[in-house]
């Protein structure tokens, strides 16, 4: 990999991290978790209880290995307490990582969500969130000790932990063809979404050599789907996922043997979109219109502001940027709340508002202040792909990060200046593909995108929003992953 090749990817092929753990499907049960005991034939006496189920799995990508996952269940005073680690070796941007993660659910006895922990350790970067389910509400802690904070999140129903979703199955007479629809919460994005299960039909495959007899089921995860295999105790015997994910059951040893050096197919390329129309200069458009396919555009947000989107055809203009101004007025009420701190994006820490103010002087007017603070992101944040939840504090103590650094950071550092900002998150134009990617959107007299990991403002006309907002918002990106098609029908200069 040539330094060229990871400069060009780290400008625009970033996976920012949620659909990075989509793709993996991490929170999206590939590495389903061990199975609640219950009333189905493996409650007997013929072998361990389930309480004391104690699984190894092997993750591969296309046919190689690229990591492995352990979980165990045992049965506490109140429950049962789930655990699962593992270790997966990802190649995104032409870097080759290792992710070690680890999740701790206590889970009521009917297998919903009592309290959780979640662990995400990469080369730079660690992510920690903790929480508790009280009734119809979570209360979840994120952050580094000396600045935890509390968030509250209202939960439609009693959730089950995203890892475990299969345990739900444990002890039901499902019969072929019927479908049931339970509710994750995934601590990673703090979102609470629904998973529909389907049950095929009887199949016997061979795991370690021996044929069993295994219930297939097909999960829909906000359009990604898979399908997996359950054995006779309704334990999962293998998976298959998302761009050639599969994870099946092995031994202890086969588990933690085998892990070459290097990882597989790219991520990054294996999500992207060809093009068949090259662009040799995109930021010089003014307009370009696109035909998508395989989208749901209800879940998305395809119309509005610089975007029109009608029966398939989407046309994205490039924004004029306003004239500076020293004064502002008043802000809108639909904006007063982009201002705000969120628990990714701390504008209101103290080190996010001394660098502020560092960057801006008091008499800018907000144009001004914004694209002081796009050019600030884009020279001070080495572009390197990071494979962690990211958040504005962590960045700018690093100085490193993937687009979805620059976006949280400079997110963090407009709010706290005094300028709305939001994330968008969807697809760029890099030599020949379509990139998932993720920017800004600044109110400056009206929203206008902002590109700081290309160092673009107004971000040139490939930028294609298909979502606004933060982690909740980007994982409904899940879906359509592998999916979505896109073709260039028209461009004007």
């Amino acid at each position: 990999m040539t330094s060229a090749r990871i400069k060009g990817h780290g400008i625009a092929g970033g996976l920012f991290v949620l659909l990075f753990l989509a793709l993996l499907a991490v929170r999206l049960d590939v590495f389903p978790g061990a199975l609640l005991p219950g009333s189905g034939p493996a409650a007997s006496s013929a072998g361990p209880s389930r309480a004391d189920e104690d699984r190894w799995m092997a993750v591969y990508q296309n046919g190689r290995k690229i990591g492995y996952s352990h979980r165990r269940m045992q049965r506490v005073p109140r429950g049962y307490r789930f655990e699962e680690s593992g270790l997966l070796r990802i190649n995104t941007m032409g870097v080759v990582q290792d992710i070690r993660m680890k999740t701790t659910g206590d889970l009521n006895p009917d297998g919903t969500l009592s309290a959780f922990r979640f662990d995400l350790q990469s080369s730079l970067f660690r992510f920690v969130v903790r929480g508790e389910v009280r009734g119809r509400q979570a209360i979840v802690y994120q952050g580094p000790p000396s600045a935890e904070k509390q968030i509250r999140i209202a939960l439609r129903e009693a959730p089950h932990l995203s890892n475990s979703l299969y345990e739900a199955l444990r002890g039901r007479a499902l019969a072929t063809g019927q479908e049931m629809t339970l509710n994750v919460f995934d601590p990673a994005s703090m979102a609470e979404r629904p998973v529909r299960v389907k049950v095929l039909e009887r199949e016997t495959i061979q795991i370690m050599g021996r044929p069993h007899a295994a219930r297939k089921v097909a999960v829909d995860f906000m359009g990604a789907r898979q399908v997996a295999w359950l054995g006779e105790d309704g334990g999962v015997l293998r998976e298959q996922g998302l761009l050639g994910m599969t994870v099946e059951q092995v031994t202890k040893d086969r588990a933690l043997d085998g892990l070459t050096l290097a990882a597989s197919t790219d991520l990054t390329d294996a999500a992207s979109i060809p093009s068949r129309v090259r662009l040799d200069a995109p930021e010089a458009l003014a307009q370009m219109t696109v035909r998508l396919a395989n989208v749901r555009p209800e879940s998305l947000s395809l119309d509005g502001g610089r975007q029109q989107y009608e029966q398939g055809r989407l046309t994205v203009v490039r924004e004029a940027m306003p004239a500076a101004r020293t004064t502002r007025d008043a802000l809108p009420a639909e904006m007063r709340p982009f201002p705000q701190a969120t628990p990714f994006i701390q504008s209101d820490h103290p080190e996010i508002r001394a660098r502020a103010a560092r960057i801006v002087s008091p008499g800018d007017g907000d144009a001004v202040k914004a694209r002081k603070l796009v050019d600030w992101v884009y020279r001070n944040v080495e572009k390197r792909p990071v494979l962690s939840v990211p958040n504005a504090l962590e960045t700018l103590t690093h100085r490193v990060g993937d687009c979805n650094e620059h976006a949280v950071l400079l997110a963090a550092l407009a709010r706290a200046a005094g300028i709305p900002a939001q994330i968008e998150a969807g697809l760029v134009y890099l030599k020949g593909r379509f990139y998932y990617h993720a920017w800004n959107v600044l109110y400056v007299d009206g929203w206008v995108t902002a590109d700081a990991t290309m160092g673009q403002m107004p971000a040139d006309v490939t930028h294609i929003r298909l979502v606004r907002g933060e982690a909740d918002r980007q994982i409904d990106l899940a879906g359509i992953i592998g999916d979505i098609r896109l073709e260039i029908v028209d461009t004007k200069k």
